[in-house]
């Protein structure tokens, strides 16, 4: 890949299969998603499913060699997409993901942490300052170019256009790539981390969910 600036244009249908495949194979804090959850196809209904079907007026890509290498589905309204516990069991009773091997062993670890915990963080952050949010990955061959600022730079611009006070995003405490890119992006941690339930890292240790946000 050269060092021109990343091509950045709004999602179109077509686009809709490399979305999906890119949300798998980078849904481990950009690494593949495979090693917990290997049923692609429920992951990706679960992380993309609303943005490239209900709302792909706020879903930008960018490219490489005419190729999708990356994305960012947002959300102006968070309130208008279903929550990500709605998605979860959608998917659940859609494909038997409690039965299927490759998703079973972390959603009966969910089920335990969160019995455990006594509730599960929602996923989302419901709070009028920050109504809006967003999920960023790209393809390992886009990253360090400035796909990621772009992106972010085309979403900031259309928040603004209709008029978002603010934005939110969720991402992992422990995938400090990730925290340090929404930093620089204008992005602060409002509270500090909570435990996410189920998900741990292939060497067992907990993660945290890490909410961020933006002011427009």
């Amino acid at each position: 890949m050269s060092r021109e600036s990343p091509v950045v244009r709004p999602f179109r249908p077509g686009d809709r299969p490399a979305v999906r495949c890119i949300c798998h194979q980078a849904g481990y804090m950009g690494d593949p998603a495979d090693w917990y959850w290997r049923h692609a196809e429920s992951f990706a209904d679960v992380w993309t499913g609303y943005y490239t079907d209900r709302e792909p007026e706020s879903l930008f890509v960018v490219e490489r060699a005419g190729e999708v290498a990356g994305f960012l589905a947002g959300c102006v309204d968070t309130h208008r997409a279903p929550s990500p516990k709605h998605t979860l069991v959608r998917a659940l009773l859609r494909y038997g993901l409690f039965l299927r091997p490759g998703t079973a062993g972390f959603l009966w670890r969910g089920v335990r942490d969160t019995l455990v915990q006594g509730g599960a963080p929602s996923g989302e952050l419901d709070d009028p300052r920050w109504p809006s949010h967003l999920h960023v990955n790209l393809a390992a061959a886009a990253r360090g170019r400035g796909a990621g600022a772009a992106l972010m730079a085309a979403w900031l611009d259309r928040l603004r256009a209709l008029g978002s006070p603010g934005c939110h995003v969720s991402t992992l405490a422990e995938n400090t790539r990730a925290v340090r890119f929404f930093e620089r992006m204008g992005f602060r941690r409002p509270a500090p981390p909570i435990l996410a339930p189920g998900l741990r890292s292939p060497t067992g240790g907990r993660h945290h969910l890490q909410f961020m946000v933006r002011d427009l």
